[in-house]
């Protein structure tokens, strides 16, 4: 029976390294009433937790799963949702895409990721909460640290989007107030456009720690050397050196 669960978990997880900590499938209600689906890996409710948010397009088990046994390795528990906006990049699913019938906004989707938060307050996780964002949910990750400063401890921004549809909802206007620590990554390549250069550079002035990745590539995948196709041990050490003021 373990051996069965343990094949199940490999194949929903390519590539993943989980056999001594599981995750486990959740659910909860977004603040209007749509099932998310998640992933929660459990070391220690005491411990720090990281919110793992996709990108477009994406699932939290295909962006994720090589990522995670290297936060848990690190000490946090992490909990990976699948927002209502995605799909099935990366070899994955959003499970919950699978029963909405119709199309939201970016900014619509705040709402799971602000629910991913109650969530993991509701369970009695008691360390400090750290939320982690690629490009879309990057820039919602920055809104959620500034609407909610006494519950999200730090942001990690890779991408972070700020164009046409993020126009409600895009991070540069928090930038200014926003006091939770943030680190800001971006790939060399996404540095030659104009206002993504000037949005790096805003959150740089206002004190905020920025990192360029080279190489990189778009998102949360800046830390997959697969789809970089070179070494992310810098990003690696950047991002490590970051968390390690919560273990």
């Amino acid at each position: 029976m373990l051996l069965s669960v343990l094949v199940l978990m490999l194949m929903h997880f390519p590539h993943a390294g989980f056999s001594e900590n599981p995750p486990k499938e959740v659910t909860f209600l977004s603040q209007d009433g749509v099932k998310i689906y998640g992933d929660l890996v459990e070391l220690d409710k005491a411990k720090p937790t990281i919110l793992l948010f996709h990108q477009g397009r994406s699932n939290a088990r295909g962006e994720y799963a090589s990522i995670i046994p290297r936060l848990t390795a690190q000490g946090f528990n992490t909990l990976a949702i699948d927002q209502r906006r995605g799909g099935d990049l990366f070899e994955g699913k959003n499970r919950t895409l699978e029963n909405i019938g119709q199309e939201y906004t970016y900014c619509e989707t705040y709402q799971d990721i602000q629910a991913a938060l109650t969530y993991i307050k509701s369970e009695n996780f008691t360390g400090p909460i750290i939320a982690w964002g690629s490009s879309y949910s990057a820039a919602l990750v920055v809104k959620l640290a500034h609407e909610n400063p006494d519950d999200i401890t730090a942001v990690l921004a890779f991408s972070p989007a700020s164009g046409g549809p993020m126009a409600e909802c895009k991070p540069d206007v928090y930038f200014e107030d926003l006091e939770t620590p943030l680190l800001v990554l971006r790939p060399s390549n996404e540095l030659e456009i104009e206002s993504v250069k000037a949005q790096f550079d805003l959150a740089e002035k206002h004190g905020h720690q920025v990192f360029e990745a080279n190489p990189g590539t778009h998102g949360s995948s800046m830390m997959v050397k697969e789809r970089v196709k070179g070494s992310v041990e810098v990003s690696w050490n950047i991002v490590s050196d970051f968390l390690s003021r919560w273990t």
